[in-house]
């Protein structure tokens, strides 16, 4: 066969129609004004990316159009492109460019050719696979092309080709298992935070076709690394901390930054925690001390035996509560600007009032940092060595127990409590009942050992059967420990009773003797609890949530007042901490319950973060974990 020679025409002086150019198997190229095509209802992709197009433009302006496109002349003359209308829209871009005022285009001779055109395109078209594309991109870096031009070359987007590149770098085997289908490319993203290959051959030979999420091999692959979302970080920020020496590494796919060195940065986060002291000290503040956690733990004044002074509040006049009132509703919802913010504080600091030196000169200062690595302070504090001259000078008020160093009554009543352990237990039993095997073989060694009062089972003369009797509302339970509780028995036929008993099955004979087995757990000694807890996973939350009928309707205002507080991570002179306390203990109640049940447009408005909701389903009242 012969090579065909195409026919060179000069496109000024010939008429677009009569631009045709003969080629093998009787296929006919016309130069087609752009302004005649259009993207035909044959053409089959319809998903088009914005940013792909304007690379694969700029592909074209640089390189030319490699491709001839394909299409169906219709009955107007126009052309419908049935194959190539990516590179059709892309031609759209560049029409400021003479160049392409005409484009090649191959016209089929009917419709069904056209149709087997498109159809055969889009099939026949093989994506390169991203390890072979990855390996392409490091070659043309290593021989010292530009992101730009690589970018042009593949009529890619330059970020698309940086993040290819951050692959290049990785060691041959893990490519090589992308190629294979052992790892997915997102895992494949995840080894890029390690700059050690020895551990990184390591965890792919752990993770090879195993299925692990990016997620999981980020945390092999830098198992003492944190986030620089930590709230350490956030606190002694990353900038100090990588003045400091501090190494980083920054991930790439995910915008997230690792930060290596944690000893330094524990090192610097205690530092800055004694600059804190000094700095409250400094105010006047006789002491001033930081927690380890991120919230103040209940009953941790009780605990230290620590009381608490408050300034003198001022009083607001009639206008200015007023208005004081219509500036708290607005930062609620979030659309108070910043005049109006200053506003605020200034009516706030007037209620609040200050601490006179004479006060500071025997008080002290409690903060920790939060979740979101802001400081949290509680003023005011009177040690117990310090409460005598509090007391002289007016500041306390003398108890009749011990000279005033009697401690706060707590506000979760004995009642309340006693419910609150019964709810805990139930979460064990709960957990337990999901083993059967486990609880027979409890069973076997309770009876086969003299364990005495450290029984994990209650088989023995005192009754400890968990058939709640609690009045707390949204306990639920699993319903195998909740319902048919023994019957009673007296006085009838227990030989008939216990064939009928026996005539049920096998089955139905060792269901229940699991679910009274649970129902009689009670633990057992501390190791033997922690075993069991090990290996059953029990969670309170699975079966119970505190509303305000079952625990906040319980406790007393100040109480609630610092749960939301803790919660959300607010500050005591927050709009949002002041206009809850502000609320009856009944809306206080409900506002909290809303919270716990997850309601999104509460949750929405208050700005709830994924950390903070993290410790909303997962708190507990103090006695409870």
């Amino acid at each position: 066969m012969t090579k065909h020679e195409p026919i060179t025409v000069d496109v000024e002086k010939v008429p677009y129609g009569d631009l045709v150019e003969q080629v093998p198997y009787g296929d006919l190229v016309e130069q087609v004004p752009y302004s005649n095509l259009y993207v035909s209802d044959l053409n089959p992709r319809t998903v088009i990316n914005p940013q792909g197009i304007e690379a694969l433009a700029e592909n074209i302006r640089q390189l030319g159009l490699l491709h001839n496109l394909a299409g169906l002349r219709d009955e107007t003359g126009k052309v419908g492109i049935v194959a190539g209308g990516r590179r059709l829209r892309a031609l759209a871009l560049l029409q400021d460019d003479a160049r392409f005022a005409f484009v090649p285009v191959k016209i089929a001779p009917d419709q069904e050719t056209a149709q087997m055109w498109a159809t055969s395109e889009n099939h026949q078209r093989e994506q390169q696979h991203p390890a072979d594309e990855i390996r392409d991109y490091g070659k043309m870096a290593a021989r010292g092309v530009s992101v730009a031009a690589i970018a042009i070359a593949f009529g890619a987007t330059e970020p698309h080709v940086y993040r290819r590149l951050k692959l290049a770098g990785l060691p041959d085997p893990i490519l090589d298992a992308l190629k294979a289908g052992e790892i997915t490319l997102q895992n494949a993203a995840a080894f890029t935070v390690s700059e050690d290959e020895a551990n990184s051959l390591a965890v792919l030979e752990k993770v090879r076709g195993e299925g692990y999420s990016d997620h999981q091999i980020k945390q092999m692959l830098k198992p003492d690394s944190v986030r620089d979302t930590d709230r350490r970080v956030i606190f002694v920020g990353r900038e100090d901390y990588e003045t400091n020496g501090g190494h980083v590494t920054r991930d790439l796919f995910a915008e997230q930054t690792f930060i290596d060195d944690v000893a330094l940065l524990n090192d610097l986060f205690r530092c800055k925690l004694a600059l804190t002291c000094d700095a409250i000290t400094a105010k006047g503040w006789k002491w001033a001390e930081a927690l380890d956690s991120t919230y103040l733990p209940y009953g941790e004044f009780e605990q230290r035996k620590l009381e608490r002074i408050f300034p003198d509040e001022g009083t607001l006049t009639d206008e200015q509560a007023a208005r004081y009132d219509e500036l708290a509703e607005l930062a609620n919802g979030d659309v108070l600007d910043e005049a109006g913010e200053a506003e605020l504080a200034e009516l706030q600091a007037v209620l609040e009032g200050t601490y006179s030196a004479e006060q500071k000169a025997v008080a002290g200062v409690i903060f920790y940092v939060n979740q979101s690595g802001e400081v949290q302070t509680y003023e005011g504090l009177v040690r117990k060595e310090d409460k005598a001259a509090a007391i002289e000078a007016g500041f306390l008020r003398k108890t009749s127990q011990s000279g005033g160093d009697a401690a706060p009554k707590s506000p979760i009543s004995q009642k309340l409590s006693d419910d609150l352990s019964r709810i805990a237990q139930g979460a064990r039993q709960h957990a337990v009942m999901r083993d059967p095997d486990l609880l027979i073989d409890l069973l076997a060694y309770q009876l086969s050992h003299e364990l005495r009062w450290s029984g994990p089972l209650g088989i023995t003369k005192t009754d400890v059967p968990n058939w709640p009797s609690t009045e707390a509302a949204g306990y639920s339970l699993d319903e195998r420990l909740t319902s048919n509780p023994p019957r009673e028995m007296w006085g009838k036929d227990l030989a008939k009773s216990f064939r009928a008993f026996r005539a049920k099955g096998p089955d139905h004979v060792r269901g229940e003797l699991v679910r009274f087995l649970a129902a009689q757990y009670r633990e057992g000694d501390e190791k033997l609890s922690a075993l069991i807890d090990k290996e059953t996973q029990p969670n309170i939350r699975e079966v119970w949530t505190p509303n305000a009928e079952n625990f906040f309707s319980r406790v007393g205002g100040p109480y609630l007042n610092d749960l939301w507080r803790d919660l959300l991570d607010l500050s005591e002179d927050h709009p949002t901490a002041t206009s809850f306390a502000k609320l009856k203990k009944g809306e206080k109640a409900g506002k909290l319950e809303a919270l716990f049940s997850g309601d999104p447009d509460l949750r929405t408005a208050l700005g709830v973060t994924e950390a903070q909701a993290t410790k909303i389903d997962a708190w507990l009242p103090e006695g409870m974990e």
